[in-house]
């Protein structure tokens, strides 16, 4: 069972800093990864938590939004130094983070049209589209458990494809969930909730600091499930209603936040300096994670019964069917923007088999990225 601060603030700040900043430096692969690290040196070695609590707390960031990861972060910081360790862990993992993205995203924005850096991406865009699949691969057989959950996804993807707002679609699907776990209602339920009305397609919105930070709240309020549930929300908001962001520039934000360590959250931060230099840059990051802390320190106390909920447990099925299907429907969107050719083909068959051989998603991006510059090379010199 896992415990208040009270009866575990027995570490200094220093220590949790240096903890943090470290996996946050070393932190590729994704969520999965950052929690095996998490496991391996602040249960195994250091010792701060034991098993049990520890899985508490992963449990934990599953029942509320937000990067589970980075959330895990905090809760540990919390668990070893209380208020001052929440703040403290959850910054540091961030931070290696947010400097990688923000000097990949000045890096791009200054030499973005250069021969070499387009090769690049057109060689990474394949291999991002391949790790969202294989992605979705993994996540579909822990979401999708039961004649319910499918119908639920089943249900989203058609919804969303007929444009249905995604919030919507989300707490429908955790609502019927919930409905139909005390047998009241069944899936149908879940039709006058979510069904759509066509609309035209919108104008571009000019820019606001205030809307982009508060945009980037809204996400990192409402996103249950995996950092890859991040691109349904950004196509809605940045490509679809806002038209900030080209389909090309989202694939390319997503790309950077696959290569650099630390949460994918982070993409938010090439996002907000994409559209507005440095400035949007910390709105962004500082509204998409804002969120974390606040459910974590709100729930850490209740972790032992949030765990043991049927509602929110049946709740959080609802969503991340959801979830997977909102995911699923912009990533079809996207391979049709990635896949355009034979050798764009031939780089995510490559991937897909690196992937499913366990290699490491960010040397499979780089990867394909450096493959992408020689074939373009080679393409000029004949």
């Amino acid at each position: 069972m896992a415990v208040g601060p009270s009866e575990g603030c027995q570490g200094t700040l220093r220590e949790v800093a240096l903890a943090f900043l470290k996996l946050g430096l070393v932190g590729f692969g994704g969520p999965a990864a950052h929690v095996a690290l998490m496991h391996e040196d602040l249960v195994r070695r250091r010792r701060w938590v034991s098993e049990a609590e520890f899985l508490d707390l992963v449990g934990a960031t599953h029942l509320i939004p937000g990067p589970n990861s980075t959330e895990l972060a905090i809760h540990l910081g919390y668990r070893r130094a209380g208020w001052p360790g929440l703040v403290t862990a959850g910054g540091c993992f961030i931070l290696p983070a947010f400097l990688a993205v923000l000097g990949c995203a000045w890096a791009y924005v200054r030499y973005g049209s250069l021969p070499q850096v387009a090769s690049a991406l057109y060689g990474a865009k394949p291999a991002i589209v391949v790790v969202v699949a294989v992605a979705l691969w993994g996540l579909g057989r822990a979401a999708l458990r039961d004649g319910l959950t499918w119908a639920l996804a089943g249900a989203v993807l058609v919804l969303w494809l007929r444009g249905a707002h995604e919030l919507v679609l989300l707490f429908g699907a955790g609502i019927v969930a919930v409905a139909a776990r005390v047998r009241t209602v069944g899936v149908a339920a879940l039709l006058p909730l979510v069904a759509p009305a066509a609309a035209a397609a919108p104008t571009a919105v000019p820019f606001q600091l205030g809307t982009l930070f508060f945009t980037f709240l809204k996400i990192g309020s409402v996103l249950f499930g995996s950092g890859y549930v991040l691109l349904a929300f950004l196509h809605a908001d940045f490509v679809v209603r806002l038209r900030w962001l080209s389909d090309a520039q989202l694939l390319d934000a997503v790309a950077v936040g696959q290569v650099t360590p630390g949460p994918v959250f982070t993409t938010a931060t090439f996002v907000g300096y994409l559209v507005a230099g440095l400035p949007g840059a910390a709105a962004a990051t500082a509204g998409i994670f804002l969120p974390a802390f606040v459910f974590v320190a709100a729930t850490h106390p209740l972790v032992p019964r949030m765990r043991r909920s049927r509602l929110a447990s049946g709740f959080l099925d609802g969503v991340n069917a959801a979830s997977w299907a909102l995911m699923t429907g912009v990533s079809l969107r996207l391979a049709q923007a990635s896949l355009t050719d034979g050798p764009t083909l031939a780089l995510a068959a490559g991937a897909l088999l690196l992937l499913w051989r366990r290699v490491n998603s960010a040397w499979v991006v780089l990867g394909c990225a450096a493959v992408g510059v020689l074939t373009r090379e080679l393409v000029t010199r004949l």
